[in-house]
């Protein structure tokens, strides 16, 4: 094996075990970008499709958009695999204003994975210099209501992923390139009667088709991306002048079907996916006190044919004018697990609490 392609595997097996969705996305290139870029949702047991509520939706659900206005701002950064002093981290940006000529949100966004650096050597073991892996996305999004309680909204985005440099080797055979797109749906009522039940204003359903994209190429192998079929609920239990309490779940299957002969293309892995991997679910709860101070805690959990992953979540943020600071802590059940003392920090700029 050559140094390049040893890079390779070292730098994409670093990022299986980096991204909350390893267990699944082992069959597909790019995993990092079903990373939860804000501390607030991975609180919660890495759950955000009903949810949605701000700028972060981009990710989540892009159908949340559409119930935005004025402008936000988004950051959020993590030191990946603390525990192993790897030189790792995830970093996420995003911009979005509501512009009226659209009658919708729009929101441009970033994501930067650092896959750290590696030793480039000879065939006979000679070292020829260092090079860093790396993995990047760049995405536009819209969201707009089409009708009085439902909004629709898309992403499309640029990928690549530089794991060698060109020139080692085969040229370009360390980098690649694709494109992939989201499509979103979100459901929040304003008036709903339900079994006598006014839930109007409490529940919100959503669902996220994501990374829908042609595969990534390295050397002679093509990997699809992980394309993502979410769906979630949240239900707001209580609603008063000095009190918050929401409840929330995540449902989430990978599009990919892999074997020994290749990968399943799109759209037939849409329906030949469904016999095998599993479906993964995340758990959230969220109690907010006088809209500033807010206490998160969440589950997370997937079956043994997909990963076999299960940890808790918690978390805080506080509120203060237009600025929101969160972060979470990842609580595993099993020892030595690759997440396991997890913090992720985010902050979110909303100019619309001034109005």
């Amino acid at each position: 094996m050559t140094s390049m392609q040893r890079g390779i595997a070292i730098a994409f097996a670093a990022l299986l075990s980096a991204a909350p969705s390893f267990g699944q996305a082992g069959g597909s290139a790019v995993p990092f970008l079903l990373i939860s870029p804000d501390a607030r949702a991975s609180a919660m047991g890495d759950i955000g499709t009903a949810l949605a509520d701000n700028v972060y939706a981009v990710h989540w659900n892009p159908a949340g958009l559409g119930f935005q206005e004025g402008r936000q701002v988004a950051l959020s950064f993590s030191k990946w695999l603390p525990q192993f002093n790897a030189d790792l981290f995830y970093s996420y940006g995003t911009f979005g204003q509501y512009v009226e000529d659209l009658d919708g949100f729009v929101a441009a966004n970033i994501i930067y994975m650092n896959l750290g650096e590696f030793m480039r050597t000879s065939e006979d073991g000679n070292a020829l210099g260092k090079f860093r892996s790396n993995e990047f996305t760049l995405g536009v999004s819209y969201g707009t209501m089409i009708s009085d309680d439902v909004a629709a909204g898309v992403q499309i985005k640029y990928i690549q992923s530089n794991l060698a440099p060109a020139g080692i080797g085969q040229a370009g055979a360390g980098v690649g390139v694709s494109g992939a797109f989201d499509l979103g749906f979100l459901y929040a009522p304003r008036k709903l009667d339900l079994f006598g039940l006014d839930l109007g204003r409490s529940l919100r359903l959503g669902v996220n088709l994501q990374n829908v994209g042609p595969k990534m190429t390295y050397l002679n192998e093509s990997d699809p991306l992980p394309t993502t079929l979410r769906t979630g609920i949240a239900f707001k239990l209580v609603e008063d002048e000095f009190n918050d309490l929401t409840v929330s779940a995540d449902f989430s299957k990978l599009l990919v079907k892999r074997d020994s002969l290749g990968s399943d293309p799109i759209p037939l892995s849409f329906v030949t996916a469904w016999g095998r991997g599993g479906i993964e679910s995340g758990f959230g709860l969220e109690y907010i006190y006088e809209q500033i101070v807010a206490l998160r805690g969440g589950y997370f959990t997937e079956p043994m044919v997909a990963g076999n992953r299960e940890y808790f979540t918690l978390g805080a943020g506080v509120t203060y004018d237009l600025f929101q600071i969160d972060f979470s802590y990842i609580l595993t059940v099993e020892e030595n697990h690759p997440l396991a003392n997890t913090l992720r920090f985010s902050m979110l700029v909303n100019w619309d609490r001034q109005q």
